[in-house]
């Protein structure tokens, strides 16, 4: 009636028809219905009451085309399978994404083992372009790192680890999905992979049983380490896996109570395992625990938003992620690339002259000159001035000297113990001191060790410690351990540099500190010169 009785000789009435279109199509009405409707749009003589029953008419063609092709998902021959998944992906849009999967999923469940590294990797891509919901598209992830096994692509575990890390709200539901997708079953790696990462870093949230999401489980401490502990000693489990579980018994320690001794026990007992790089990891691991625990906690803090890493071309498909070592997105990933020489100079006159280096560049590659002042984001707004040079401040080659996630040899030698520790900056009642060390792995490495206290009687709130040093060394700052430093010295920040000083030079640094106080946005800088002398020759 509606449609009928219309009046559409203004933009109004041809907004309810097409409203009606889109309804008609979208309800399980009588296929008469439709055929009416369009007999009856496509008699009249009004253009657009043609153009709106042309419009009816492709969705329904549309609709009819898209069920016959998914109807071809079985079909018993080897050419038309592929050809009907290669055109379901390709008929995918932010409307049937939720059919078209849920068909898709069907045949990667059922599909010959041809199929499955391709329909699995479709399903990646359509699920990221058009997903309706995060937790819809960690679900669909899910399912597929379920079902299609070890013929997902390597890049699927960081890919997701990506995505879950992302998504703060679905921490707790997401783990508590992953540990009831893994118990007493660890053939699928990547799905073990990508539950062993979550539970380390939520571990905390799975047994709090603070899920909203969907009916918290109850799991103790104790359950958590057992199913770790399976995976370690699982036949099933490859040695990338094993790193997984290993790194992640590691991680609670900082966020389980009453087991911490047995996390020692067990990762001491890997300090002697067969496999090369799961002893290296325990050995170091027991070093934390052993000289370095009053840095454990910053050290496995958990892992901050991650940005999105893209590939170049089309991705290779790997059919045996157990075997192949997946590289787990653990750090942000700093910014590289050659960067316009009047930004470089600007920065560089941070202490005075040119001869100062930001933090470490990786992968260098060619940047234009419009890219805008990002290397001055290291120092906000300081109102640099410098004079524009002819060519690019030359990059320094980086040496494999950062710790690399604890996976380096040994950390430290004796000699940290005979560094006296200097106050960088003592003013407002904030007292920054710095502590050192030196790699045993690189002796030109330094790694210092900030600690910010706070001795006003009102917490010091979103406090930001910025560093820059002279041209011939390479900086790294690692995250801190929170961003908020108590009143009355009750608590510290501790934050660690890595200094790479290849040249044994007298070490200088330019570092700005910013933070909230009294309600009033706080900012000021120094320059630390007097860093002793074992710690930089």
């Amino acid at each position: 009636q509606v449609a009928t009785n219309t009046e559409t000789s203004k933009n109004v009435g041809n907004a309810i028809l097409y409203e009606t279109v889109l309804t008609i199509m979208d309800i399980k009405s009588e296929s008469g219905l439709r055929v009416n409707f369009i007999n009856s749009t496509a008699q009249t003589n009004v253009q657009n009451r043609k153009e709106i029953g042309f419009v009816l008419l492709l969705k329904l063609t549309f609709n009819c085309y898209v069920m016959s092709i998914v109807k071809l998902l079985d079909w018993f021959s080897v050419s038309c399978p592929r050809r009907a998944m290669e055109l379901s992906f390709a008929l995918v849009n932010g409307n049937n994404v939720r059919g078209m999967m849920k068909e898709l999923l069907y045949f990667l469940d059922s599909c010959e083992p041809e199929f499955k590294a391709d329909c699995a990797s479709g399903i990646f891509l359509a699920a990221e372009k058009y997903a309706p919901s995060k937790r819809w598209h960690i679900d669909t992830i899910m399912r597929v790192l379920t079902t299609a096994g070890s013929y997902v692509r390597d890049d699927a575990v960081p890919n997701l680890i990506q995505l879950i890390t992302n998504s703060v709200e679905m921490h707790a539901y997401t783990v508590q999905r992953l540990y009831k997708a893994i118990l007493g079953d660890y053939s699928q790696q990547p799905l073990v992979q990508v539950a062993s990462w979550c539970i380390g870093e939520y571990g905390d949230l799975l047994v709090s049983g603070q899920c909203e999401e969907e009916e918290p489980i109850q799991v103790t401490e104790d359950e958590v380490l057992d199913i770790l502990e399976s995976i370690l000693i699982s036949n099933m489990s490859a040695s990338v896996t094993r790193g997984y579980a290993l790194t992640a018994i590691m991680k609670l320690s900082t966020r389980f109570t009453c087991t911490v001794n047995r996390i020692k026990k067990v990762v001491s007992i890997y300090g002697s395992s067969i496999d090369v790089e799961l002893q290296q990891r325990a050995v170091e691991y027991n070093a934390l625990f052993k000289k370095y625990d009053h840095m454990r906690p910053a050290l496995l803090e958990r892992m901050p938003v991650m940005e999105k890493v893209t590939t170049n071309g089309p991705a290779e498909i790997v059919q045996t992620n157990g075997e192949t070592e997946t590289a787990v997105l653990e750090t942000k990933p700093p910014p590289s690339g050659l960067q316009p020489a009047n930004q470089a100079n600007d920065l560089l006159d941070l202490l005075g002259g040119s001869d100062i280096t930001p933090v470490i560049p990786t992968a260098p590659t060619s940047k234009p000159a419009s890219a805008g002042g990002e290397l001055l984001d290291l120092l906000g707004d300081l109102n640099l001035t410098g004079s524009p040079v002819s060519a690019p401040a030359p990059q320094i080659a980086q040496p494999p000297f950062l710790l690399d996630g604890l996976t380096s040899q040994p950390l430290f030698n004796d000699i940290a113990a005979g560094i006296p520790s200097i106050t960088a900056y003592n003013k407002n009642g904030l007292k920054i001191d710095f502590t050192f060390e030196r790699s045993n792995t690189n002796p030109s490495v330094t790694v210092i060790t900030i600690q910010a206290s706070n001795s006003t009687e009102l917490d010091m709130t979103d406090f930001v410690f910025q560093a820059a040093v002279p041209k011939t060394f390479q900086l790294q700052l690692l995250s801190p351990s929170s961003s908020v430093i108590p009143a009355f010295n009750s608590g510290t920040i501790t934050q660690v540099i890595k200094v790479l000083n290849p040249q044994k030079q007298q070490l200088r640094m330019r570092i700005k500190l910013t933070y909230n106080h009294k309600g009033s946005a706080m900012q000021d800088l120094a320059e630390v010169n007097n860093f002793p002398p074992q710690s930089w020759q």
